[in-house]
């Protein structure tokens, strides 16, 4: 698993796997948990991302401009292009997002659960319209608390 990673960083959530593509973008953050141990941003781009994702935990308004290369169907990438333009401590559900984009709720949601970039494309700020909704496919257990926590980090005091 550690040889998968271009860096693991340790953060508030657990570990976080950053994976780059030939062109040093970056194409997935993974949540490891507590697994393995850290490695090394051995990189110019990997120092800054990890950079990047320190300073979100110490400010969750700093801005993440990274290098992305995100590959899905035209439909996620419009669903993840909207999911960038909602700002830290707002959310939104998954119904006002597919109104948005002349979706459906459901679509959405599978769009949101396929994101390889949690975090920089923040799908946790979309919720259900009674709850807080899932997160990467969970309903419950580490990753729905993953995003209870970030949404708390971001100010985000009730979901609807």
């Amino acid at each position: 698993m550690r040889d998968d990673y271009q860096a693991i960083m340790t953060s508030p959530i657990g570990r976080i796997g950053i994976k780059l593509d030939d062109q040093e973008q970056l194409v997935a953050l993974d949540f490891l948990g507590q697994r393995g141990k850290s490695k090394p941003a051995a990189t110019y781009t990997t120092r800054r991302i990890v950079a990047a994702l320190m300073g979100y935990f110490a400010n969750p308004a700093q801005p993440l401009h990274l290098p992305l290369a995100m590959t899905g169907t035209p439909f996620q990438q419009k669903v993840w292009r909207a999911l960038q333009g909602i700002p830290a401590g707002t959310i939104c559900t998954y119904g006002e997002l597919a109104q948005r984009i002349a979706s459906a709720p459901r679509a959405v949601g599978q769009a949101c659960r396929r994101n390889p970039l949690p975090i920089v494309v923040p799908c946790h700020r979309v919720v259900g319209q009674s709850g807080i909704g899932g997160y990467s496919g969970a309903t419950s257990g580490p990753d729905l608390a993953i995003k209870t926590w970030l949404l708390a980090h971001e100010g985000v005091k009730h979901t609807p």
